[in-house]
């Protein structure tokens, strides 16, 4: 689990020194921020850190992390990244209890970066990126753009969840198991994580909220959403089905589990409120299990439903909110953050109260 966060000069990004990171943590702002570009500069370190040494991987951490930046932000040379207002050095640091995972590059940078510093393990498990975006209708179109085409357009966030959802039940159960030295026993029961109760409850929950299961259908390279013994078309199925099935799938194949961090933009997008509330139930399960949650928002549904189960279950869940130019940090457990979404969504509420009757 991510610990601690620091980064300088990324981007809309001056500076940010987010500590005390927990299960659940949010990023809250207005439009253009920066919240999104957050989410995949935290994603771009974790997914170079679980692709390093995994296997027969002989690729070096360095030459990992650039192409993950090239295709995650898709910029003409990596150094365009650095903040063209600041300092000509653009710098990142992660920390996972007490290891750490650090780098630095120049403008200038294009196909090296030689300031890197990693005492992290090699982690096992695999995270994910869920974009405000669907990707079910555009699937096929995305792993062709990238796997054969080599263009930018669909960043490593859409083409790693394309790749990840490919993968079969049977398959990525196995794999995810052998992969780890995970035996479970016929009738034996884990107390959490991959297997528990709590996880094929989640799922359960997960399935129930949506009414039915997405399925690929290798034949006809298509996805389908099974209710009952109905069968639809991804392409007339609720963009607010799709996301959540989304994350069902990827939990029954085996790519998600326990050591997994999840980082979810916009999760209030194509979900009415009562689905939002649902989802971030779930997400506070799963988060028991350890799994990890990054979420971006701008919905004040969403902050204040994360507030309401941080009260509830005595967890905190730290904020980072843009406020004047600038990232406050703050915990839900503690207080409600003060912010323009909140302020606004309390003048809407004073205003209608104020109505003529």
């Amino acid at each position: 689990m991510i610990n601690n966060v620091q980064l300088k000069n990324f981007g809309p990004l001056a500076e940010i020194d987010w500590q005390n990171l927990g299960p659940i943590n949010l990023v809250i702002g207005n439009n253009g921020c920066g919240k999104s570009f957050l989410l995949k500069a935290l994603y771009s370190a974790v997914r170079t850190l679980e692709d390093y040494k995994r296997g027969d991987n002989p690729e070096q951490i360095s030459d990992i992390l650039i192409r993950k930046l090239f295709w995650t932000f898709q910029s003409e040379k990596v150094g365009d990244l650095v903040n063209k207002q600041n300092d000509n050095v653009l710098s990142v640091n992660l920390n996972f209890g007490n290891n750490r995972f650090g780098y630095s590059f120049g403008r200038d940078t294009v196909r090296a970066i030689t300031s890197v510093d990693n005492t992290v393990p090699p982690l096992k498990s695999n995270s994910i990126f869920l974009p405000a975006k669907e990707v079910l209708s555009i699937h096929q179109i995305i792993l062709s753009s990238r796997m054969r085409d080599l263009l930018f357009g669909f960043d490593d966030t859409y083409f790693d969840l394309a790749k990840a959802l490919t993968i079969t039940e049977s398959d990525g159960f196995i794999n995810n198991m052998i992969e780890k030295g995970i035996v479970i026993s016929e009738g034996e029961k884990k107390p959490k994580g991959f297997g528990s109760d709590d996880f094929k409850k989640s799922r359960q929950l997960l399935e129930n909220l949506v009414g039915g299961k997405i399925e690929y259908d290798k034949t006809a390279r298509r996805w389908f959403f099974n209710k009952g013994r109905q069968r639809f078309s991804i392409g007339v199925t609720a963009e607010g089905i799709k996301k959540i099935a989304i994350l069902d799938t990827l939990l029954s194949n085996g790519q998600l589990d326990q050591g997994s961090i999840i980082f979810i933009d916009e999760p209030e997008s194509n979900l009415h409120p009562k689905a939002i509330s649902d989802f971030l139930d779930i997400i506070a399960l799963l988060a028991q299990q350890g799994i990890q949650f990054f979420i971006a928002s701008h919905s004040y549904f969403v902050v204040k439903k994360l507030f309401l189960i941080a009260q509830q279950q005595k967890l905190s869940i730290p904020v980072l909110s843009y406020e004047n130019e600038d990232w406050i940090q703050s915990d839900l457990l503690h207080d409600f953050p003060d912010n323009p979404i909140i302020d606004e969504s309390t003048r809407l509420f004073k205003e209608e109260v104020n109505l003529p009757t």
